[in-house]
This record gives C-alpha cells, structure tokens and sequence, in this order.
C-alpha cells in the first residue's frame, strides 16, 4: 500500500480487531470512510454504494493489497471499534486547525447521522446506539474542530468543558465561545475565564 498523508495521518489509532479481523489496514479504513464523508456519503450503506462507484481510481490512489478495498460491513466494523475523540484529533492535526485570537468558536452538539443502527433479524449487524458528538467551528474561516464524543448516558453539557480545556492546553487564548444557553451552568463559565475567553449565548 502507498505512504499517503491521509494514511499515516491515521496510524496512531488503536487497532481493536482481533487478528482474524484484520484482512484491511485499518488506515485505509479510516482514510476511505472520511474521503466518502466529505464527498457527502451520509450512512455506510452510501459509502459502499461510493467505494464501488469509484473503486478504481482508489485502487490506484491507495493500492491496496490484492486490489482489494474494505466492504461497507468491514468499513462499519472499523469505525464502531475506533475512539473519535482520537479520530477527531487526527483529522484537527491533519489539517492543521488551531483557532487564533479573536476568533469565534461555535460549539454544538450533534448525533452523527446514519450512526444509529437497528440490529438486523439474522443477527449478522447487532444494533447499537447514535454516536452523539461536540462539534466546535470556528466561525471566520468555517473550520471544523476536533469533535468530542459524549457518552451515551450523558449530554453535550459534560463534554464541553472538555473541549475548552483542550484548547487551553493547546496555548488557545483570547477567543470567543458561542454555545447554547443549555451549557450556562456555572462550572462551565469559570472554566471558560480560566483560558481568557469571552462567552456568547444564543
């Protein structure tokens, strides 16, 4: 397989397949599944339509072992086994975003679609729960954050001091925040002056 950014922007993450599971490189996964969601694929049964649809220009991007490429079960496998707030990292580093001063930094929480899944009768696709995601954005240049996943048994309201300690530790100073009135709680706003911020409600 070929060294590519996009693969070795990826080869961090823990890999939780068994060794029988593990016929694809999960790199390649990963890279497959964010190339089909910024071509606007929203749930994996469109993904593999994609993969299918363009399958030899990404052999030949990828060059894949055997010219194989992951089916859209094996892609769904990977991706529920993955963290995606490590995910979210890699992509923020890849693309090398850091908000600047004065910047503003819309936070959101979001479910992530096509991420719920109904377990099918024969037992093959067990189902699961929606994938609830922190989104931040950073508003000047329309940018998207490393995203922080919440727990299943929890809300977006844990997750966001998370991320303004994140950024805190990354040297982030002097930005705006804009979030819901929903995360005015307290511990949320000293956590903000903490990291020099001004905080906008909507």
């Amino acid at each position: 397989m070929k060294e590519l950014e996009i693969l070795s922007a990826f080869s961090g993450l823990a890999d939780l397949r068994g060794n029988n599971g593990k016929q694809h490189e999960q790199t390649l996964c990963i890279a497959i599944f964010t190339l089909a969601v910024v071509a606007g694929c929203r749930g994996i049964n469109a993904m593999g339509d994609w993969v299918a649809g363009y399958r030899d220009d990404l052999v030949a991007l990828f060059e894949p072992r055997k010219g194989r490429l992951p089916s859209y079960s094996t892609l769904r496998r990977v991706m529920l086994g993955i963290d995606y707030q490590a995910y979210g990292a890699c992509l923020s580093r890849f693309f090398d975003v850091t908000p600047q001063a004065g910047e503003t930094v819309a936070m959101d929480g979001k479910v992530l679609r096509g991420s719920y899944e109904v377990g099918a009768v024969d037992g093959r696709a067990p189902s699961h729960k929606a994938i609830q995601l922190v989104t931040s954005y950073i508003v000047e240049r329309g940018l998207i954050l490393e995203a922080i996943e919440v727990d299943c048994k929890s809300n977006e309201i844990t997750a966001l001091p998370l991320v303004v300690k994140r950024l805190a530790e990354q040297g982030v100073k002097e930005v705006v925040f804009a979030f819901d009135a929903l995360n005015t709680q307290k511990n949320c706003a000293s956590r903000s002056s903490r990291v020099r911020t001004t905080t906008s409600l909507h």
